[in-house]
Parts: structure tokens; sequence; C-alpha cells
């Protein structure tokens, strides 16, 4: 005869109502969690999940500044495409190494892309500027760029795109927090709008 299974132990044990509240404190805290972190964010396209961490609100704020701006969202840039499974999966590794690396508070002042990032990131590279890249016009412009132009990273000539030169959390120029983009929050201090009102009276 075979036994049910089951994750609470018997009727009649005393641990029973104790299983059942941590239980219930688990996955309380497991829903609050997912929510505080807007998790389902995550399954979007949209730029502005990437700074639910606000570490990363330079990053956005120089890209946000970028000409890049208008044609590639962080997913265009940071996430496979070969196929949608394979992106989904690289997204979810990549957001829970930042999430661990966040929550411990082990962010470093410049972040670096790993090399498994590097190459998906250099792929998307190509695969949108294919067409300047294999450009026979550049071999008389650059000197070894017929041999090396899909070898080497892109960013190793073109450091400015999108993120700006200077890399660092307290580095990167228009890094206002809360969002530039963010039209709920004020960010004028009360009394430079008070006196801002003021000089408008007068």
């Amino acid at each position: 005869m075979s036994q049910k299974f089951s994750i609470l132990p018997s009727k009649s044990s005393r641990w029973r109502t104790l299983s059942v509240v941590l239980i219930a404190v688990v996955l309380g805290m497991g829903l609050f969690m997912a929510k505080e972190a807007e998790l389902v964010s995550y399954l979007s396209d949209d730029p502005q999940a990437c700074v639910n961490c606000h570490v990363m609100t330079p990053v956005y704020n120089s890209w946000m500044h970028s000409s890049h701006r208008e044609w590639a969202s962080c997913n265009d840039c940071h996430v496979p495409h070969n196929n949608l499974a394979n992106a989904y999966f690289f997204k979810a590794k990549d957001g829970l190494y930042h999430a661990s690396v966040f929550t411990a508070r082990a962010e470093p002042e410049v972040i670096k892309m790993r090399e498994e990032s590097e190459e998906v990131v250099q792929d998307n590279c190509l695969r949108c500027h294919i067409q300047q890249v294999t450009q026979v016009k550049y071999n008389g412009w650059l000197e070894m760029h017929n041999g090396n132009r899909t070898d080497r990273k892109c960013w190793s000539c073109h450091r400015e795109v999108p993120h700006g030169r200077v890399h660092g959390n307290s580095t990167i120029r228009y890094n206002i927090a809360p969002l530039p983009t963010d039209r709920e929050t004020n960010i004028i201090p009360t009394w430079l709008a008070d006196e801002i009102n003021e000089s408008k009276v007068k």
C-alpha cells in the first residue's frame, strides 16, 4: 500500500500548527519580496525595470542621454536574441546574480560585464551594425579594420557608446535620482518650489 506524501506532520502531532505557521510565513515573505522587488517587471522590455535597483540609476541615466535610447532598450543589447527561451534563461540567471550582489551590498564602484555578458553584447552590436562593420570603405580609414572588425570588442574603440567614457556609480553625468522620467515624484525641494511660486506671484 503506497503511503501518501505529505509536507505536514500528522494531525495528531504537536508540530502540525508550527509547520502551518512556518509555511505561511515563508510563502508570505516570498510574495512580499517578489512584490517589493517588482519581479514581474523583469519579464517586460521596459528599461525602467533595470532601475528597480538604485545602483543602476547612473547607467540608466547615461543610456537615457545617449543616441541609443531612440533605437535600443537594455534588453536589445544585454540579452541574447537567438531564441526566446535562451533570452529569458539568460535574463533570469543574470538577474539572480545581480540581485545577490546588490542585496549583499557587494557591488563595485565601477560595474563591469562578465565574460558571458561581453559575448552577448558583442553579438548584439554586430547584429544591429553588421552593415557598418562590414563596409569595405572603412578599410582605407582604419588600419587593420578589415582583419579585426569582427574579432575585437566594439567598445575597444567606441568607448562612449552608450554609457559614456567614465564609468562609476558616482561619476556618470546626469545622475539624478529619482529618475528624471519619474513623473510621480517631484525632484524640486519644497523650499525651492515655494520660492519659485512666490516669484511668480510678484
